[in-house]
């Protein structure tokens, strides 16, 4: 490993990453379509299809933007019902004694997620793992959005970690959009909300597990 590994930072995306909701996505993201009269989705189509900004991914599926109005409701719709579900998911496999190890080695991690600020908080200390990460920031602004600005202030608000020294691990494209908006790297892991061939035409390495995206990011911090 490279003598600068020490000072390397992991920022992880939240849902679809360190948070397996994919059930409670799905379900969400079905209700909302049922608004519009919309036939559900299998986790086949939404992972092939699933992009942002969120309106995008619905122009996917109904072959033309939403209205505004309509766009309101799904959002309201998405949100309620992933509330609903939530609360029966839990930690991707294998999570704890990754966040464990990477800090254990003297190496720094943050959480940046669109998921709101307010929920996401009180989430990750109900997993106990809170004391892993140096800033847990959620999106505080109107959902729908990409996270390639909010990564840019998110990296700026951390003391001593320099973006070319980070990778961000996430499950969606958008995750690596944002990360070389802001300077930093990417690995993109399958396990959520984007497939495997919809991640590789990014540009950045795609790993089937949690577990193998720290070891690239621990590769390419060594770099």
């Amino acid at each position: 490993m490279g003598k600068h590994i020490a000072d390397a930072h992991i920022v992880w995306d939240w849902n679809g990453t360190l948070f397996h909701d994919t059930h409670a996505v799905i379900s969400a993201t079905n209700a909302a379509f049922a608004e519009l009269g919309l036939a559900p989705i299998t986790l086949e189509k939404y992972r092939a299809l699933y992009c942002v900004p969120v309106p995008k991914f619905y122009e996917r599926l109904m072959g033309r933007l939403p209205t505004e109005t309509e766009w309101l409701l799904m959002d309201e719709t998405f949100h309620r019902h992933y509330t609903r579900h939530a609360p029966d998911c839990g930690l991707a496999e294998g999570v704890e004694p990754l966040l464990a190890g990477w800090q254990a080695a003297g190496r720094s991690q943050s959480i940046l997620s669109m998921y709101g600020h307010e929920e996401l908080v009180p989430l990750v200390r109900r997993f106990g793992i809170a004391e892993r990460f140096v800033r847990v920031d959620g999106r505080t602004g109107p959902s729908g959005g990409s996270k390639a600005e909010h990564m840019v202030r998110h990296l700026g608000t951390l003391d001593g970690v320099a973006p070319g020294r980070t990778v961000v691990i996430g499950d969606a494209a958008d995750d690596a959009v944002a990360a070389l908006h802001a300077g930093a790297r990417a690995v993109l892991y399958t396990g959520g909300s984007h497939g495997r061939s919809s991640l590789e035409g990014v540009g950045v390495p795609v790993v089937d597990s949690l577990a193998e995206a720290v070891r690239v990011a621990e590769e390419i911090a060594a770099e």
